[in-house]
């Protein structure tokens, strides 16, 4: 009797010795699994093609990141600089990029023999008061962006026109509307601003750019001119300040010396500040402006006798 309770006891403890070993075991296995698993890696390709037929596990894809190219839009450039800097930098055909965004300076309404502009207004709502026969310039949102460098030239298109959606906010939609103006206009007016006004970037300081936009505002209001060299240059294609007399009389709606209000569309891509300007103008009575060579300075004038003693003091 003894004897089989000696053995029956036997029996249990060698069961609870074998399972706690079994399940020790077990446990280092699993342990060591893993960290055969986990350093692979640093094992010679003939060991870790061994671990994996003996764990019947499949190599690990490679994956390896799409290359990207950093593109820097700077404010104030018009699609012209635009594509010729994608060109250079991503090896895209400026020639292409222009016929998607629009030629410069071209009614495409009187010019049928060219392709035909893409329309993004239907993906793109504040495009919708753009006259569909004029281009993109003034809405490729000047900023840095992060493209891949396989990007087609549409890509790189939308990627500028969807950080514009995102940067003019529903609150400057609504006061643009409330102001009974278009986003078209406002955007045309801020382009003539950016290449006017001193704006600092670095300190968000427009000031000036919003007086300068008081001012313009002012003159579309009185029915004068207004007067823009930008406008001219644009034509041009130079950066002067000034323009000859003869420079003055050129046949061209951008031209606004000659012809009185806006000019057809924009004439460089402005920057958020510029844009918040032409939104956010400051009304005083000045009605001319200069800024002294090589200075961030405006000197405002009211009457057009101020402003030509202005040009004798600060500009001769």
């Amino acid at each position: 009797m003894l004897i089989k309770k000696i053995s029956k006891y036997l029996l249990i403890s060698a069961a609870i010795i074998f399972f706690t070993c079994l399940i020790i075991s077990l446990f280092y296995i699993r342990v060591a699994y893993r960290a055969l698993i986990a350093n692979e890696n640093r094992y010679p390709a003939f060991v870790s093609s061994i671990i994996n037929k003996i764990t019947n596990q499949k190599p690990k894809p490679l994956i390896i990141a799409a290359p990207e190219k950093t593109l820097r839009i700077l404010e104030a450039w018009t699609n012209k600089d635009i594509s010729l800097y994608v060109e250079r930098e991503m090896g895209l055909s400026a020639t292409e990029f222009l016929t998607e965004v629009g030629l410069p300076q071209t009614d495409y309404r009187s010019n049928k023999n060219l392709s035909p502009l893409l329309d993004f207004s239907t993906k793109y709502s504040f495009l919708a008061d753009k006259p569909e026969y004029f281009g993109l310039e003034g809405y490729l949102f000047p900023d840095t962006y992060r493209v891949y460098a396989s990007s087609t030239v549409t890509e790189v298109i939308e990627k500028m026109l969807s950080n514009f959606d995102k940067k003019l906010t529903q609150k400057m939609r609504d006061d643009i509307k409330a102001q009974g103006k278009t986003i078209y206009e406002v955007i045309t007016l801020a382009s003539i601003v950016e290449k006017e006004a001193p704006i600092n970037y670095q300190t968000k300081n427009n000031r000036d750019a919003r007086i300068i936009a008081g001012i313009f505002l002012n003159r579309l209001s009185y029915g004068q001119g207004l007067e823009s060299d930008a406008t001219l240059s644009y034509i041009y294609g130079d950066t002067k300040p000034a323009h000859s007399g003869e420079e003055l009389e050129a046949n061209s709606l951008y031209n606004t010396y000659k012809y009185r209000g806006l000019p057809p569309g924009p004439i460089c891509n402005p920057g958020i500040l510029a844009i918040e300007a032409a939104i956010y103008p400051i009304k005083t009575d000045y009605n001319y402006f200069l800024s002294p060579k090589g200075k961030d300075e405006v000197i405002y004038a009211r009457t057009y006798q101020e402003h030509l003693n202005n040009k004798y003091k600060y500009l001769k």
